[in-house]
């Protein structure tokens, strides 16, 4: 059975391990150092090291890793990344740790942005979030929301591993969209719960996300007339959406 690891690393990175047996593979690390750390506590050998996307944040530490072991090194065709062997688009299926992963494209943060699916977990860098998303830097809102439509179409109890502790500033911006919504008025009671006592609130679900993130939620009547009161013009999700992520910014 394979064990997710959580490193944090930063103010608020989630860096995760992958461990089978004495074989390990690690997603997004920003920094080598804590990854090190685990590898050499628990006798761990780094097989290989998988990248969402190429902010420092999320792939500043694989020249460390790669001096004290060989391993393979995979992430978006589309972008630079440090010491990468194997490119990806998008499409592909990889093998890490024993799961098989499908590959996703998900741009909009950044252009080449990928996530991986396999075993019911989800590695999606910074392109949903608990709670919320990441902001459009390199692409267009309109491939934004496509690639966090995809996400949530996988299964409802998908566990989602995003690479940040946002959570609870996410779900402060989600109550004043949206905050007649039960469900998240009682997952913010819950979240701020958990970091009162210091505890992550990654991973979440497909499910619990669809249920309470407003960018998932571009479609319910209550998110829209928010979009509107803050000048959305039309009702499409991709307007909606738009209007909600400047927002979003600026919160």
């Amino acid at each position: 059975m394979v064990q997710i690891v959580c490193i944090p690393a930063f103010k608020d990175n989630y860096i995760w391990l992958l461990r089978k047996g004495a074989m390990a593979a690690v997603i997004d690390p920003g920094a080598a150092d804590p990854v090190l750390e685990v590898l050499d506590r628990e006798g761990l050998s780094l097989a290989a090291i998988l990248i969402t996307h190429h902010h420092a944040d999320h792939q500043g530490g694989v020249a460390g890793l790669l001096d004290r072991h060989q391993a393979e090194v995979i992430g978006p065709a589309a972008e630079r990344i440090t010491g990468i062997t194997r490119r990806l688009h998008g499409g592909e299926t990889i093998t890490a740790c024993e799961i098989s992963f499908a590959v996703l494209a998900v741009p909009g943060h950044t252009l080449g942005h990928l996530a991986y699916y396999g075993a019911g977990c989800l590695f999606c860098g910074d392109t949903l979030f608990a709670g919320g998303c990441g902001r459009v830097f390199e692409g267009t809102p309109a491939q934004m929301a496509e690639s966090l439509a995809r996400l949530a179409g996988l299964p409802d109890d998908t566990a989602v591993y995003c690479a940040h502790e946002y959570t609870e500033a996410n779900l402060r911006f989600a109550l004043a969209v949206e905050p007649n919504n039960a469900v998240l008025r009682e997952r913010a009671a819950e979240v701020a719960a958990a970091r009162a006592r210091g505890c992550a609130t990654v991973p979440s679900t497909i499910g619990i996300e669809k249920a309470s993130n407003p960018f998932l939620r571009c479609a319910e009547p209550e998110v829209i007339a928010a979009a509107r009161s803050r000048g959305a013009t039309a009702e499409d999700p991709v307007s909606v959406f738009s209007v909600l992520r400047e927002w979003k910014n600026t919160f």
